[in-house]
């Protein structure tokens, strides 16, 4: 079976911290680097935390984007997930970083659908 989706998983550091804790300002980024990779979005749900933080999820037709920003320390996890050949989740990912202003960024893909990957596999009987 060929690939059936891209998984990235990205740390992002030493972001604009101002940018990570407005809630409007991250859903907008989102919704729009989903949109520039060529996704067709579903539902949007962000949420901002108390005293700080925004944690949100763009539902796509092809999976996912996520974010988890933690602003006290410059830093923001992000989780984007597509599936089919349609859309680039590198043009999502890069619309994201530049628009947190990451200074460092640790980006690792994942492609999903693959029974065998150069990551170790642990396989349990059913």
């Amino acid at each position: 079976m060929d690939t059936v989706g891209r998984h990235l998983i990205m740390e992002l550091w030493f972001c604009n911290n101002e940018r990570l804790d407005d809630m409007t300002f991250i859903e907008n980024v989102f919704v729009e680097a989903a949109l520039k990779a060529g996704s067709e979005i579903r539902e949007v749900s962000f949420h901002k935390f108390a005293p700080q933080g925004v944690s949100g999820v763009v539902i796509i037709s092809e999976s996912h984007l996520t974010i988890h920003s933690f602003p006290e320390h410059g830093y923001a996890s992000i989780d984007i997930y597509t599936c089919g050949t349609e859309v680039n989740p590198i043009i999502a990912a890069d619309f994201i970083v530049n628009h947190l202003q990451a200074k460092e960024v640790r980006k690792i893909e994942l492609p999903r659908g693959k029974r065998e990957t150069q990551e170790s596999t642990v396989k349990t009987p059913i």
